[in-house]
């Protein structure tokens, strides 16, 4: 069993007061007396807290076990092996030179375009005359400020001049529906999921060694084919509604979700309504360039009543819709390491995804065939937009809103 962490901070404390007061002898006894006090797990405990090597503080359990009398000395202060660094002044120079960022990808760098493991630096650093082997290496680079970093996904691509002028607007329109008790919605489509026995993500609790066999090549079944999620979150109520559709991600698709949506949980919840907000990516099939999508809500509109704003987040900005972390994020972590073997598996396990803060989601299937390549002529859509699109001042190819009859002019 572990020991808790505030007993190894406790310890810590203890070995910086009392260790630097003892010879080595008495602290190596210190060390023991503490880990068998502890029991299983002690050594590793009271090796984490005073820094020691696990084999001194097993030598120091050897000594209590023996019951050797005192020494008569101990080694004087300054004596043992000293470090490489200092007898090689140059060891960490040359480091440095290796690891330095700048140089990285330099054709006079000795390890352009090497990984730089603390092996391969090790062997370079003792081809140069710096005899040293990789873990002096990791203790030289942790020294030194340096540690392992895997890459950030922290660029977003050209930054639209007015990218926070339109969060700023997009919030304000989400405060003035949810104030007036009208729904506001995010939408979005989950990642497409091959359907069958893939490897998926993460791990669950098995019995040892009886790992479930899934397939070794990702090669699509044509029976089962994938699944495509699209996602309803509601923000007022906390609730997820996502349908998961067996034929193409089309706005066709997407919009029906939102239909059945609105008749099945949205209509009941919000019996005054009379305007409903939508926040939605820059691209894919909700995108405002579709001009299906445009034209899907526009019936949706004349079908309902509801005036239908729309506000798309603006380019690059995707991972910061509402639905992707306070919905897909959830229901990735409840299937994680399961095998997605039907599309009814796929439901049940969104259906499944609940929180501790009350999400809750409803997931159903949706056989139906939404066909690619419909095409909207330039026509249809000037039409469209004379009649029932109205572009708001700011962006108004970002923010517009869909009325079932024609907009006052």
């Amino acid at each position: 069993m572990a020991v808790d962490t505030d007993v190894v901070e406790s310890l810590r404390a203890k070995f910086e007061a009392v260790l630097p007061q003892l010879d080595e002898r008495q602290q190596r006894l210190v060390l023991a007396a503490e880990a068998r006090a502890l029991g299983h797990g002690g050594i590793a405990a009271v090796a984490r807290a005073s820094g020691a090597s696990r084999s001194r503080i097993s030598q120091g359990s050897a000594e209590l076990e023996t019951g050797d009398e005192p020494l008569g000395r101990v080694r004087r202060r300054g004596g043992g092996r000293k470090a490489l660094s200092v007898t090689d002044p140059g060891l960490v120079a040359a480091l440095l030179a290796l690891v330095e960022p700048t140089r990285r990808g330099d054709p006079c760098s000795p390890l352009c375009w090497t990984t730089l493991s603390t092996r391969n630096l090790a062997a370079e650093l003792t081809a140069a005359g710096h005899r040293v082997g990789s873990d002096t290496v990791a203790k030289l680079l942790g020294e030194q400020g340096f540690s392992l970093q895997a890459n950030a996904k922290t660029v977003e691509g050209g930054q639209h001049p007015d990218r926070n002028a339109q969060f700023g607007y997009l919030n304000e329109q989400a405060r003035e529906h949810l104030d007036a008790g009208d729904p506001v919605i995010s939408v979005d489509t989950k990642k497409k999921e091959l359907v069958g026995a893939y490897k998926n993500g993460g791990a669950e609790w098995r019995p040892a060694g009886d790992p479930e066999k899934v397939k070794v090549h990702d090669f699509i079944d044509p029976a089962l084919g994938k699944a495509n999620p699209y996602g309803v979150y509601d923000l007022g109520a906390d609730t997820g509604w996502v349908s998961v559709g067996t034929d193409h991600d089309t706005a066709a698709f997407a919009v029906e979700t939102i239909r059945r949506w609105w008749q099945a949980v949205g209509s009941p919840t919000y019996p005054n309504a009379s305007r409903l907000l939508i926040t939605a990516d820059g691209g894919g099939s909700n995108g405002y360039r579709t001009r299906l999508w445009k034209t899907e809500l526009a019936a949706l509109a004349a079908e309902t009543g509801l005036a239908i704003t729309v506000c798309h987040f603006p380019p690059g900005t995707s991972k910061w819709n509402k639905i992707e972390h306070r919905l897909f994020s959830y229901i990735s972590s409840n299937w994680r390491g399961q095998t997605l073997a039907s599309h009814e598996v796929v439901v049940n396990l969104i259906a499944a995804t609940i929180t501790r803060t009350g999400l809750t989601v409803h997931a159903e299937l949706d056989h139906a065939e939404y066909p690619k390549g419909i095409k909207i002529s330039d026509r249809q859509i000037r039409e469209l937009e004379s009649r029932a699109i109205t572009r708001h001042d700011w962006h108004g190819e970002w923010n517009y809103t869909l009325t079932a009859a024609p907009p006052e002019p």
